[in-house]
């Protein structure tokens, strides 16, 4: 077998170290995320990008010159490349390459495998052939793990820690033939990363069998902030107080966003938190749902990184798509800086 990326000395940055750009996959009506409701979706995912754009370029997937085109007409003159790399969905997150750095300032792409969370959603062939056609694009080495892994189901401090749970990586949809200790072996030689934290639980409509970016994110190398639902009739009171508990116990300075309480469209319960946000050169780009919280869970994040621009963002529609920002994006470190933080 070849050698993975931590034999080698490479590494998956944290999110704060400084980018080179933010990869996106840009949806299309007759995709599954957003059933009825697609153009009301559009003016939140557009702005969205237009956000992202004025800290860093954004690169967006599209199927074609066509679809390039339509893309540019709606974000209007920001700083966004299109590249023609079909996809099924628009979860950059979870189908984008995991990119790797070593300290020659090396950029290398781990290909994990993706099945749509556990096979939910076929097809997903494009989805999963994403980070393979991207590191051809960019001239890149491309490690290959061989088993499914979604970026949405990891968070990493910059100091060698992953922060996962049971109930997403250890699910038998994932990697049925793996125990704990096998997939525990695929974070760290591939992530190129030293321990992992292991929680428990997921919030209310999420389909990924909880991922972590829904629950618990690292904001820095001492800080994990957890969206907790203070509401005991709520149906996320007990997981998010439970992993509140649970990250308090790992060392590190624990802070607590508020929710933004029961996010319904058509009857349906969306898997709405604040900790979907994604690291921008110089900005956070934080989800909204014209809550109360939102500005509170803004100035919380605004008080912890004084030197960020923190900036929310509607998801209000968006989040039909069961997803926020953090879920849309993958970023793509500066391999010369990428010690440096953003």
């Amino acid at each position: 077998m070849s050698p993975a990326p931590r034999e080698l000395d490479f590494r998956f940055p944290p999110e704060w170290a400084l980018h080179d750009a933010t990869w996106m996959s840009f949806p299309r009506p007759d995709g599954q995320s957003f059933p009825g409701r697609y153009d009301r979706v559009l003016p939140n995912l557009t702005n969205v990008i237009r956000t992202i754009a004025r800290f860093e370029t954004v690169r967006i997937n599209v199927p074609d010159r066509t679809w390039a085109q339509k893309v540019r007409d709606l974000v209007g003159s920001v700083d966004v490349e299109t590249i023609e790399i079909p996809t099924n969905e628009p979860w950059c997150r979870d189908h984008g390459p995991a990119f790797v750095v070593d300290d020659e300032g090396e950029l290398a792409v781990a290909n994990w495998r993706y099945n749509a969370w556990g096979g939910k959603y076929p097809p997903w062939e494009d989805d999963d052939a994403v980070p393979k056609r991207i590191a051809e694009h960019l001239g890149l080495r491309l490690f290959e793990p061989g088993i499914v892994m979604e970026g949405g189901a990891v968070d990493f401090d910059g100091r060698g820690s992953i922060l996962t749970t049971r109930d997403c990586l250890l699910n038998p949809n994932r990697n049925g033939n793996l125990n704990i200790y096998d997939v525990e072996g695929y974070l760290l030689d591939f992530y190129g990363q030293e321990r992992v934290h292991w929680l428990t639980g997921g919030i209310a409509g999420d389909d990924t069998d909880g991922h972590v970016d829904d629950l618990a994110r690292f904001i820095d190398p001492n800080t994990i902030v957890v969206g907790v639902e203070d509401n005991p009739s709520d149906v996320n009171h007990a997981a998010t107080t439970s992993a509140y508990e649970q990250c308090r116990q790992l060392g590190y300075d624990v802070v607590q966003l508020p929710m933004p309480g029961p996010v319904e469209i058509e009857g349906e319960r969306m898997p709405a938190t604040y900790v979907n946000f994604s690291f921008v050169n110089g900005g956070l780009v934080v989800p909204t749902y014209g809550h109360d919280n939102d500005d509170r869970c803004l100035a919380i994040l605004r008080e912890r990184l004084p030197g960020r621009e923190v900036v929310g963002v509607d998801c209000s529609e968006l989040i039909w798509g069961l997803g926020a920002v953090h879920c849309l994006t993958q970023q793509q470190p500066r391999p010369e800086s990428w010690k440096e933080q953003a």
